[in-house]
C-alpha cells in the first residue's frame, strides 16, 4: 500500500477491555461522533498519524460476539465486511483483549480472524493480569494466532508506539487464509449454503456461516430476498443434519470457538495453581453485598447527584449572569421593537436556555465516566438487576434512568450501554418520566401555594409530602409504562443480565475529560439547534400580533403625566410615579400577552383545560413551556404582571390573589396546584429531550409517540387529581 494512502482501522473488543481508552489515546482530540444512518448505534471515528501515514480509526461498539440479530448489531459486521457506503472498508482490524481474561476475549478474536483482514491483537491490561499472577508470552501467542500481538497499558499510554508500528506493518502483509475452528461437517454445510446464496448475489462466507448459526431468523430476512422460503427450507434441513451429527446449532459455535481458544492459550499463558485473592475480590465482598452494597450505592448516588447540583450551581449562575449581561448590552444597542425582542428574548434567550444545562451535563458525564473507568458502575448495574427485571428490563437500564433525575438528555444518551435494542428503546421512552431538575422550579413555586401549616400526623407538612410525591409519581409511572411496553409494543423476554465485573483501576483523567467534552459538544449539537428554533417560534407566538395603539393608547396620557412627575416632582412623588410606571409596563405586557397568538391559543384551549381547574392563563403557560418546562414560570410572571424575571415570593403572592374572570373565585386552590404539578411531572414539555430521542432512534416516530403518551398521561393524571381533590374538599 502506498505510504500516502489513508489506512482505515476498525477497533473491536469486549466491553470493559479498555477499547474506548485506547481509542482516545490514539485519536486524541481528532474525533467525530454521530450515529450510523438508519440505526441507533454510535458512530465514532478518529484520525492518527504515524510514520508518514494517516490512519482513520473506526471505533465499533463493544461486543462479546459478531453475531448480528438486529439492524444495530448488523452495523459492526457490515463495517468490517465493507458493506456500508458511509464508512470506508477497513484495511485492518485491531482487536483489543483483556490479558487477565484471555480465553473469553479470544472468542471475538476468532470471529474477526475469519474475516480475512490484516489483524493486530492489542493485549491490554497486562498490569492487571500480572497482579493476578497471570503471565502471557505474547510472542508465543502471536505465533499461534498468526497475527501480531502487542502488550500495552492503554490507560498509561504504554505500548502505543509498538502498536502503531504493528498496524502499519500489518496492512503491508498479504492476506493469509486461516483454518476454521468449526468441524468439517459444519464447514461442508456452509459451503453448500454459500453455493445456493451466491447463485443470486455474492455473499461473504462469514455471513453465510452466521446465517446458519442465527436461530433468531434476523439474517434470513436480510439475505433471503426473493428466495426467502427456499432459504428457510435449506437452513432447516442443514440444521437438522448437524443436530443428527452431534453438532446442534447454535451450541456448536461456543463449543468450537472456546475449544480453539483453549488450544491457542495452552503453553502461551501461565496461571498460578491457586488464584490469589485480589484487591478487587476484597472490595467486591462489600460492594456487591445485598445490604452493604446497596447502602454504598445509595450513598454514592446521593453524593453524585448532590455534586451535580452543588458544583453546577455557581457555573449556572455565571452563565445566567453572562446571558443577562449580553442581553442588556444588545438591548442597549438595538432600538426597541421586534428586532430587539427577537435577538434579546428569542435568540440569546433561546441559546441560553440550552447552555444553562451544560454544567450539569459535563459534571454528570464526568462523574459517570470516573465510576465506569474505575469499575464501579458495573457493580451498580449488578445490584439493581433484580429490581429492574420485575418490569422486563435489566440492570443496565438503571443508570440511565438514575441519570435522568438531573436531566433526561444525558440519561437518554447514557442508554447506549444497553445492547438489547428493545430494552434500550423502552428505557429511552420512560426516561423523560423521571423528575428532572427543570421540574424543580415548578414544584417549588406551586408547593409554596399549599397550606404550609397543614401536617400529617403532626410531623410531615403538605408541601414536603407533595414534593416527595411528585418524584415518586414519576418513578412509579415509569416502571408501569416500561412493564406495559415490554408486554405490548416492545414485547420480549427479560434479557439475561450478563456482565463481566472488571478489575478496579484508577480512571484515566484524560479519557474522562475527553468523554465529558465529547458528550457536552454532542448535547450542544443535538439539542441546541432544535430548542433554539422552537424558542424563536415561541417568541414569535408570544410577540405577535402587536396592536400598539390599542394596547398602549389608553395609558399614553397617564404615562406622560407620570414622566413629568419623575422629572419635576419631589423625591416621594418620583418614587410613587416610578412605581406606577412599572405597574403600567407590567399591565401592558400582560395585555400584549393576552392578545398574542399564544394568549389566543390559551383562550382557545380553555374549554379543554377547564376540567383540570385551569383558566386560559395556565393553558397559555403550558403551551409556551413546550421548549422547556421551567419557561412556565416566566410566562406566568408576564401574565400576572410580574415581569419576565419574577422573584418567586412575588409571583406566589400574585398567584394566590388570582381570580377567575367575572366570578371572583380564587384560581390557585390546593386541587389546582396539585393538578398543575401532576401535569408537569408526567408531560413531555422539553424540546431538547424530544430532539435527543429523535437523534438516538433515528426516527421522529418515537419522539412523537413519547410526546403523545406522556401528554395523555399528564392530562388524565391532572384531571383525576383536580376532580378527586375537589371532591375531597382539599
Amino acid at each position: 500500500m502506498p505510504t500516502t494512502a489513508a489506512i482505515t482501522v476498525a477497533l473491536i473488543g469486549n466491553p470493559n477491555t479498555g477499547k474506548s481508552t485506547l481509542f482516545n489515546a490514539l485519536a486524541g482530540v481528532r474525533q467525530r461522533v454521530g450515529n450510523y444512518p438508519g440505526v441507533t448505534v454510535e458512530r465514532k471515528t478518529g484520525q492518527m498519524h504515524h510514520a508518514g501515514r494517516q490512519f482513520t480509526l473506526v471505533d465499533l461498539p463493544g461486543t462479546y460476539s459478531l453475531a448480528p440479530r438486529s439492524p444495530d448489531e448488523m452495523v459492526a459486521v457490515d463495517v468490517l465486511l465493507g458493506r456500508r457506503d458511509d464508512t470506508p472498508a477497513p484495511d485492518a482490524v485491531l482487536c483489543i483483549v483483556d490479558a487477565s481474561n484471555l480465553e473469553r476475549n479470544l472468542y471475538l478474536v476468532s470471529q474477526a480472524l475469519e474475516l480475512g483482514l490484516p489483524t493486530v491483537v492489542a493485549l491490554n491490561m497486562t498490569d492487571v493480569a500480572a497482579s493476578r499472577g497471570i503471565l502471557v508470552d505474547h510472542a508465543e501467542l502471536a505465533r499461534r494466532l498468526g497475527v501480531a500481538v502487542v502488550p500495552l497499558q492503554a490507560n498509561r499510554k504504554r505500548g502505543l508506539r509498538e502498536l502503531t508500528d504493528a498496524l502499519s506493518a500489518a496492512v503491508d502483509q498479504p492476506s493469509v487464509e486461516r483454518a476454521s475452528p468449526f468441524p468439517e461437517a459444519f464447514q461442508q454445510e456452509v459451503a453448500e449454503l454459500a453455493q445456493q446464496l451466491n447463485a443470486d448475489a455474492p455473499t461473504p462466507r462469514y455471513l453465510v456461516e452466521r446465517l446458519l448459526l442465527d436461530t433468531s431468523n434476523y439474517l434470513e430476512g436480510v439475505l433471503g430476498g426473493d428466495q426467502h422460503a427456499a432459504l428457510t427450507e435449506a437452513l432447516t434441513a442443514a440444521r437438522a443434519r448437524l443436530a443428527a451429527a452431534g453438532l446442534p446449532v447454535p451450541a456448536v459455535e461456543a463449543i468450537a470457538r472456546y475449544g480453539w481458544a483453549a488450544r491457542v492459550i495452552e503453553g502461551a499463558v501461565q496461571r498460578p495453581a491457586q488464584r490469589p485473592r485480589s484487591r478487587t475480590d476484597t472490595i467486591d465482598r462489600i460492594l456487591t453485598h445485598k445490604l452493604w452494597g446497596t447502602l454504598v450505592f445509595a450513598l454514592a448516588m446521593m453524593v453524585l447527584f448532590s455534586s451535580i447540583f452543588v458544583w453546577a450551581d455557581p457555573l449556572i449562575g455565571w452563565i445566567e449572569d453572562a446571558q443577562g449581561w449580553l442581553q442588556e448590552q444588545v438591548a442597549a444597542r438595538i432600538a426597541e421593537g421586534p428586532l430587539q425582542s427577537l435577538v434579546v428574548d428569542g435568540v440569546i434567550g433561546g441559546v441560553g436556555s440550552v447552555v444553562v444545562f451544560l454544567p450539569q451535563i459535563l459534571i454528570l458525564f464526568g462523574l459517570i465516566a470516573i465510576l465506569e473507568d474505575c469499575g464501579y458502575m458495573a457493580r451498580a448495574a449488578y445490584l439493581m438487576d433484580k429490581l429492574m427485571s420485575r418490569v422486563g428490563l435489566s440492570g443496565k437500564s438503571f443508570i440511565p434512568l438514575l441519570s435522568s433525575f438531573a436531566c433526561a438528555v444525558p440519561g437518554i444518551m447514557a442508554t447506549r450501554v444497553i445492547e438489547n435494542r428493545r430494552d434500550r428503546l423502552t428505557t429511552i421512552l420512560v426516561a423523560p418520566l423521571m423528575s428532572c431538575s427543570a421540574r424543580l422550579p415548578v414544584y417549588t413555586l406551586l408547593c409554596g401555594l399549599l397550606p404550609a401549616k397543614r401536617y400529617l400526623y403532626g410531623v410531615l407538612s403538605l408541601p414536603g409530602l407533595t414534593m416527595f410525591a411528585m418524584y415518586l409519581l414519576g418513578i412509579v409511572t415509569a416502571m408501569l409504562v416500561a412493564l406495559v411496553l415490554k408486554r405490548s409494543l416492545l414485547r420480549g423476554a427479560t434479557p439475561p443480565f450478563v456482565m463481566e465485573l472488571p478489575s478496579y483501576k484508577l480512571p484515566s483523567l484524560k479519557g474522562v475529560l475527553y468523554r465529558m467534552l465529547e458528550r457536552g459538544w454532542a448535547f450542544i449539537q443535538r439539542a441546541g439547534t432544535v430548542i433554539f428554533t422552537v424558542s424563536v417560534l415561541i417568541w414569535a407566538a408570544n410577540y405577535y400580533p402587536r396592536d400598539e395603539a390599542g394596547v398602549e393608547g389608553p395609558f399614553a396620557a397617564e404615562r406622560e403625566r407620570l414622566a413629568t412627575v419623575v422629572e419635576e416632582g419631589s423625591a416621594d412623588e418620583k418614587a410613587t410615579a416610578e412605581e406606577r410606571l412599572t405597574e403600567i409596563d407590567h399591565e401592558i405586557a400582560s395585555l400584549y400577552q393576552q392578545q398574542s397568538y399564544l394568549g389566543q391559543a390559551g383562550k382557545w384551549i380553555e374549554p379543554v383545560v377547564k376540567p383540570l381547574g385551569w383558566d386560559w392563563r395556565i393553558g397559555a403557560a403550558a403551551i409556551a413551556s413546550f421548549p422547556a418546562r421551567e419557561v412556565v414560570i416566566g410566562v406566568l410572571g408576564v401574565i400576572y404582571n410580574v415581569g419576565d424575571e419574577p422573584e418567586e415570593s412575588s409571583l406566589r403572592e400574585r398567584l394566590s390573589r388570582a381570580r377567575w374572570d367575572g366570578t371572583g373565585r380564587p384560581i390557585y386552590t390546593v386541587p389546582v396546584a396539585l393538578s398543575i404539578m401532576v401535569f408537569f411531572a408526567l408531560c413531555a414539555q422539553c424540546a431538547a429531550t424530544l430532539a435527543v430521542i429523535k437523534r438516538e432512534t433515528n426516527s421522529w416516530r418515537w419522539p412523537a409517540f413519547t410526546f403523545g403518551y406522556m401528554t395523555v398521561l399528564a392530562y388524565v393524571g391532572a384531571l383525576v387529581t383536580y376532580q378527586a381533590g375537589t371532591w375531597l374538599g382539599l
